[in-house]
């Protein structure tokens, strides 16, 4: 079939949804034949006439809507018109679906006609005019199809073995391509869907069919034998393609197919457009083109002669395809080339055909081939099974290249038509199609893209079509005639390569548009492999080379920075100037976040902790100096060279710090995966080494699979109960030890949020320097909570502390203390604070325990609940991720994962509140005994008229508690 359909998957990757009218036809597979042309404006007073149904009368009749145009075709010229007059329609054609065996195999036209019209137009449309049109639709696309089908015999057959049989090898390509149409009549949702032997499986059917023939004439089998088993296998392996395509589609996996790399794909359809050039060439010049050494037979001048004008033709039909906006203009082309052969020889030269023949542009005189012919081919007495095996790697990989692109196609005609297909039902259609080819010694097939899409545009949804199409190639079956014996075979190989440049173009150059790089080199050295080796082999090295783009990929997304962020903890005001002037000084901050983005994995960890010591200033000898900007190896190395210009004058400046920090916070909430050589090369590493630095490493964020990852490999504590007290002995005041944190710990620290995190950190820094003697410590609630008693979980307390208030303001605050304009409730462990998606009434304060927020983001969600299977089994999960598994409102809800922890002195619901927005996000108490103080709008009202200097104090709250949360770019946390 002279069709590329496999580049349908452009029509993809282009966005193209309906739009024929602008879309520009790739190929003649992709082109509208004959009938596809703009509509010429209609005559005043008089009905419109198109060559086809407007746009808007394709759409109403496809979608079943009622239309108020009658049509009828008439068929006084070869070029049909379709007729519309303004009648009113009483009657809506309903849309005809069509499931397994449960819709008629034939079915009406779509062709509509109004009550009121005219009865002898009725009785055309209906009738002879209706049979008409189809039969002239079935002859567009087989003038199309058939010289492409004698092509692809060519190419499936083309060891020389095979060329005495080349007419009843054709036939039978023909008559599979049959047997396709009728399962596509039979078995496809699509009344216009057009199939026939394609593209995609070419090179592996001719694969097969040469490595068959080359092992069994190194045995010395007799042609009758090769011919047989040849026949048998392929057709066996088109049978069982189309059993697994069944298989497929009827346990949806038809995703399963996508895991072929589509530059791979690419790669390989690249090869089908050189394999058609040298095949299309094979058949102008009637020699056998091998290999890559065959071209030399260009050489010699007379095959030269025969083969250029294929080539010429090729390049005009390639050219027409993809410049011409006249859809009729390609199909007229296709007839005007063997004319004008005819026109010249006969007219100019002076040649009788046999002449011509002799001269080699016309094939050879040979006998009739009658169907018995072509069923004699077989004797399953002469099948060699024993060469299964020989070709069982190469039908494995025709499975996957037939079932991706024949996916393809499916979404190509969906996106065209503008609505939704089953892609898994269209492909066990497919399957039965090739089940069926199979069982009648045919070859893998599928939708024909571009035919089955002139179809749908042509407006005539009929099932006739196929049927017309079908009975067409049964002449050609039965039919003693060779066509290769009257045709012009430069026109016949013209058709091949015609795919072939389309192919190649799209495919090698075109692509390179709309792929990376690195993509485009993955088809490139796809497609050099499958020269070098084999399409098996070429096709596997494409996979491998897909397989390390995708690494170098991840590894380049993978990024690592230092970020400003401070805990949700209110302090007292000292100790805010002290975190403020010590802890996070713009310097040497005691305190430095550093932020992991992107996987995690061997192609990346390396790089990930060089950036990591870099920005820390970590080094590896615990007796090396600290990084210097100036006296810095890589930063000084410009003085070697001839660049002139440091590196800060190539590139932006990163953020350093002078030395080393007492705790480095890493943030891998967005780290979406780590593997074992992560795990041990850079963050157990990166970990000792800050060890010998006195430098504490917390992490934050991780999933369940990364934090047993870095349990597993000794980068962090095995079981929390031993990380609590590593935690609680930093924390210590014991007076023996000047610097509590000298000794440090050679495991990383995990918390559930970055915030929670950082409150560890500030608050064993206001330990250790004595900021707040009396503070002591809790393991299980951030800490500064521990600072607050009984008579502290005040909302008047809480709220001085969050300002920083003089004593007078305090003063002011404890006017709250007589809850006249708030409620104070208490939850415990679990239990719902807020609700997602509520009428948001309240703003509400943190007085006493930890709330937490909960996100539903179905992918936050799925990476934090996803299974831990190790190489023993399924591994429990006891991560901190499940601090909020009994929090689901409903027992089969997913529960939510923890986005952010708020301390006492938190405030929470209050941008909802302001911007009467329903609420964003959901709130959980964290731990038992949460007391949470909650301000109404109405009691805020209240506030407002009696107690102006109260209610400024509370606006002040509010405004920085959002300067926190808009410092700390919390927003995106809910």
């Amino acid at each position: 079939m002279m069709q590329k359909d496999s580049a349908a998957e452009n029509d993809v990757e282009d966005g193209f949804a309906g739009k024929s009218a602008n879309r520009r036809p790739r190929s003649l597979s992709e082109t509208t034949p004959l009938l596809g042309g703009p509509a010429p404006e209609p005559m005043s007073n008089a009905p419109a006439t198109f060559l086809v149904p407007p746009k808007h009368v394709h759409e109403e009749q496809h979608k079943g809507v009622p239309t108020t145009a009658a049509t009828t075709y008439s068929s006084t010229l070869p070029f049909l018109t379709w007729s519309q007059s303004h009648q009113s329609s009483s009657s809506p054609r309903s849309k005809t679906s069509s499931p397994f065996l449960k819709s008629p195999v034939l079915q009406r036209s779509t062709a509509t006609t109004a009550p009121g019209a005219d009865q002898d137009n009725n009785n055309n449309s209906k009738g002879v005019g209706n049979f008409v049109v189809y039969i002239i639709y079935a002859l567009v696309n087989v003038i199309i199809a058939v010289p492409g089908l004698y092509g692809y015999a060519a190419v499936i057959f083309n060891h020389p073995i095979f060329q005495p049989h080349m007419n009843a090898l054709a036939k039978l390509v023909i008559f599979s391509s049959l047997v396709h149409q009728l399962g596509f009549l039979c078995f496809s949702s699509l009344d216009f869907a057009i199939g026939t032997v394609q593209d995609a499986g070419l090179i592996f059917l001719s694969s097969m069919s040469n490595e068959i023939a080359n092992r069994m004439l190194e045995d010395g089998h007799s042609d009758k034998a090769i011919v047989s088993t040849t026949l048998v296998l392929l057709s066996s392996g088109t049978a069982l393609l189309g059993l697994c395509l069944f298989v497929l589609g009827k346990l949806n996996l038809a995703n399963a197919v996508a895991y072929l790399p589509m530059p791979v794909v690419g790669g390989y359809l690249a090869f089908i457009g050189y394999f058609c050039i040298q095949a299309g060439v094979a058949l102008c010049i009637s020699m056998p083109l091998v290999s890559f050494t065959d071209w030399k037979y260009l050489a010699e001048g007379h095959n030269f002669i025969l083969a250029f004008p294929g080539l010429l033709a090729a390049l005009g039909l390639t050219m027409v395809s993809r410049l011409s906006k006249n859809d009729a203009l390609l199909p007229l082309c296709m007839v005007l080339i063997p004319s004008l052969f005819y026109i010249v020889i006969f007219c100019f030269v002076g040649w009788d055909l046999d002449q011509a023949r002799d001269a080699g542009w016309v094939g050879q005189v040979a006998p009739p081939t009658p169907i018995q012919d072509v069923v004699s081919l077989i004797d399953f007495s002469l099948v060699q099974w024993s060469l299964i095996g020989e070709i069982l790697w190469t039908w494995a990989g025709m499975v996957f290249v037939v079932s991706f692109a024949s996916c393809l196609d499916v979404a190509a005609i969906s996106m065209d038509m503008g609505e939704a297909l089953d892609t898994n039902r269209e492909l066990a259609t497919v399957g039965i199609c090739n089940f069926m080819s199979g069982l009648t010694f045919g070859f893998t097939g599928s939708y024909i893209f571009s035919q089955t899409i002139f179809t749908y545009r042509t407006g005539v949804h009929s099932r006739w079509i196929g049927t017309f199409i079908m009975a067409i190639y049964l002449y050609f079956v039965i039919s003693p005639m060779n066509l290769l014996q009257v045709s012009p075979l430069f026109f016949l190989g013209s058709t091949l390569i015609f795919i072939g440049y389309d192919l190649l173009y799209e495919w090698l150059f075109e692509i390179r548009l709309r792929v990376l790089w690195s993509e485009y080199a993955t088809i490139w050295g796809t497609f050099v492999a499958i020269q070098i080796v084999g399409v098996d082999a070429g096709i596997l090295i494409g996979v491998l080379f897909a397989i390390v783009e995708h690494v170098v990929a991840n590894a380049q997304a993978t990024s690592v920075h230092q970020v400003r962020k401070r805990s949700r903890a209110v302090w007292t005001k000292e100790e805010f100037q002290f975190l403020h002037d010590r802890a996070y000084n713009s310097t040497s901050p005691k305190i430095v976040t550093m932020e992991v983005i992107g996987p995690v994995f061997f192609g990346s960890s390396l790089s990930v902790l060089d950036r990591l010591r870099e920005e820390v200033a970590l080094s590896e000898n615990e007796t090396e100096p600290s990084r210097d900007v100036k006296g810095s190896p890589r930063t000084a190395s410009f003085l070697l060279t001839k660049d002139k210009k440091p590196p800060s004058f190539r590139q932006p400046p990163r953020p350093s710090v002078s030395r080393p920090p007492q705790f480095c916070v890493l943030d891998l909430t967005q780290v979406s995966n780590m593997d074992a050589s992560a795990a041990r090369s850079c963050f157990l590493q990166f970990t000792r080494l800050g060890q010998k630095r006195n430098v504490i490493v917390c992490a934050a964020g991780l999933t369940p699979r990364i934090e047993w990852m870095v349990r597993s490999h000794e980068a962090a504590c095995e079981t929390r109960a031993e990380e609590e007290m590593i935690k609680a002995r930093l924390q210590s005041n014991d007076e023996r030890s000047t610097n509590p944190l000298e000794s440090g710990t050679d495991k990383m620290l995990l918390f559930l949020t970055l915030h929670e995190a950082l409150e560890f950190c500030e608050a064993t820094l206001i330990h250790q320097f004595r900021v707040n003697p009396t503070r002591s410590s809790d393991p299980n609630l951030p800490l500064a909570a521990s600072a607050y008693s009984e008579e502290d979980a005040k909302l008047s307390s809480v709220l001085a502390k969050f300002l920083g208030s003089s004593p007078e303001e305090a003063e002011q605050l404890k006017q709250l203390d007589s809850q006249r304009y708030h409620d104070e409730i208490e939850f415990e462990a679990g239990e719902e604070v807020l609700r997602k998606e509520s009428r948001p009434e309240s703003l509400y304060v943190v007085l006493r325990g930890v709330v937490a927020s909960g996100t539903g983001r179905s992918q936050r969600v799925y990476r934090y609940k996803q299974r831990i299977v190790s190489g023993a089994g399924l591994v429990a999960n006891s991560s901190y991720s499940n601090l909020l598994d009994g929090a689901a409102a409903d027992p089969s809800d997913v529960p939510p994962v923890v986005a952010t922890l708020w301390p006492v002195g938190g405030v929470f619901g209050y941008s909802d509140l302001l911007l009467d927005r329903p609420t964003t996000f959901g709130a959980f108490a964290a731990k038992d005994n949460t007391k949470v103080a909650r301000i109404s709008r109405s009691n805020l009202n209240l506030l407002q008229r009696e107690d102006p200097v109260l209610n400024s104090h509370l606006q002040r709250v509010l405004l920085k508690a959002s300067v926190l949360d808009l410092a700390n770019c919390t927003c995106d946390d809910c």
